[in-house]
């Protein structure tokens, strides 16, 4: 039996931030990983295979090119294959990169299934061979799997799981999207854009329901231009198969036909085979386990961190958790201000955000304001033929400090980070009114979006004096 100071389970963002965390802090670390191949679901089946699918598809497809030079820049016919070979090369590359970092810190790496022994006591299993760690800290970091509504069976083939889209063969003529998640928008909009009858399903009657409903709109609005079939209020009730076909039977007794269905109704936390009785710990139906701030659970001495605890589930947020987990567990300080963490949606186009939205702000009876700019008020957005996007500013009515940022449209997910860094020194809309911006640049957004704000307060009787 070999002792650490801290055994990982799972290698994704968020075991991998925690272990490596720790072998700087000068412990003894051990990851666990179930999989011969290292990252988790984030680098081999999640967030990197989804946003590289997303690039190749914007780059193949000439829909780029199409908005400023028209359809004949549309590669036809465009395969599997071609999408999927950017997506594997990425894959490679980013699994050697997190095996490096794993190794050139000291980490030990075990293959194999881990389960719990005793509290603080491991087991690894992998190949008819047990070995057990004895350690003093255990972050479980399992990630999840895709989860399966009732009474709806995958074959792998017809009807598929998120995990399955990067080993697609062929690309189908129309495709059934069930659950509009974070996960579904993006493979909607993604398949949307090459063209392909793409039809989504949610019992929800609106989608991202926490987002501000301005930018949702948008981009709902956005996804329709693509020929997307939005059926939102409607629920599976089961799937059936025909000739070269799916038949998809909603609740509401409507029915439609599909090549193939994608289901993507929320994902399950791994957590079935770690033994986490033996720790005195459960997870709930879901599978997630429970934590407190500090990311521990129910044994003190055991945390759990990313996926597998839930909301946020996001790859820059997990790791995140696994750096603060491991600080608290070596007695180390530590500053983050989860309500400034940035969220992003990698569809076609791009959405992201940082801080509060409109109706949450109504909700708790803040006075605000609001400042836009539209990507065809922008040289930039002309240039890149990108006239839909936007940029929105929430910034307080009185002290005019910024509240929220939300964009949508061509590097949103990038261009939201300057939003973040203003509202982390409490800035004001004044900080872009002042600044000078390269030109042409989307950044730009910001100057005529506090110019906006700063007009409607103008018009209220604000003591702003007028630009």
């Amino acid at each position: 039996m070999t002792a650490y100071d801290l055994v990982v389970i799972g290698s994704g963002p968020a075991g991998q931030r925690a272990a490596v965390q720790a072998a700087k802090l000068g412990k003894r670390v051990a990851v666990i990983e179930r999989q011969s191949v290292v990252g988790g679901v984030s680098v081999n089946t999640g967030t990197v295979p989804s946003k590289t699918l997303r690039e190749a598809v914007l780059d193949l497809s000439g829909l780029r090119q199409r908005a400023l030079y028209g359809d004949r820049f549309m590669q036809r016919p465009l395969s599997a294959k071609a999408l999927l070979t950017r997506v594997d090369l990425v894959i490679q590359r980013e699994r050697e990169v997190v095996r490096a970092q794993l190794l050139r810190n000291g980490i030990e790496l075990f293959e194999g299934d881990g389960a719990f022994e005793s509290p603080s006591r491991i087991a690894v299993r992998h190949a008819g061979r047990t070995r057990s760690l004895e350690t003093a800290f255990v972050v479980i970091a399992v990630g999840t799997r895709p989860g399966i509504p009732p009474g709806i069976r995958v074959d792998h083939v017809g009807v598929l799981t998120s995990d399955d889209v990067v080993t697609l063969d062929t690309l189908p003529r129309s495709l059934a999207i069930v659950g509009a998640g974070v996960i579904g928008i993006e493979y909607a909009t993604i398949f949307a854009a090459l063209g392909i009858d793409v039809t989504l399903v949610d019992r929800r009657d609106a989608l991202l329901e926490t987002a501000d409903r301005e930018v949702v709109e948008a981009l709902m609005h956005a996804a329709r231009d693509t020929g997307m079939t939005l059926r939102l209020g409607e629920e599976v009730a089961e799937i059936g198969s025909g000739p070269g076909h799916q038949v998809i039977c909603l609740k509401s007794g409507k029915r439609f036909t599909a090549e193939r269905v994608l289901i993507s109704s929320g994902r399950q936390g791994a957590t079935e085979s770690l033994a986490l009785g033996k720790a005195g710990l459960v997870a709930d139906d879901r599978g997630r386990i429970a934590v407190n701030d500090q990311y521990q659970t129910a044994a003190p001495h055991i945390y759990a961190v990313g996926d597998v605890i839930g909301f946020p589930a996001l790859a820059s947020t997990s790791s995140e958790q696994g750096r603060l987990a491991a600080c608290h567990a070596f007695g180390v300080a530590t500053h983050s201000v989860p309500a400034l963490f940035p969220y992003g949606i990698y569809a076609i186009p791009e959405l992201a955000w940082v801080g509060a939205s409109e109706q949450k702000l109504t909700a708790q009876r803040v006075p605000f304001e609001t400042g836009v700019a539209r990507y065809k008020e922008i040289a930039r957005g002309q240039i890149l033929g990108d006239v839909s996007g936007m940029l929105k500013l929430i910034v307080h009515l009185e002290t005019r400090r910024l509240l929220g940022v939300w964009c949508l449209g061509t590097q949103a997910t990038e261009l939201v980070h300057i939003g973040q860094a203003v509202m982390a020194f409490e800035g004001t809309l004044d900080y872009f009114i002042d600044s000078v911006f390269n030109y042409p640049t989307l950044a730009e957004c910001y100057k005529v979006a506090a110019l906006d704000a700063k007009n409607k307060l103008l018009a209220l009787g604000s003591s702003v004096t007028p630009t």
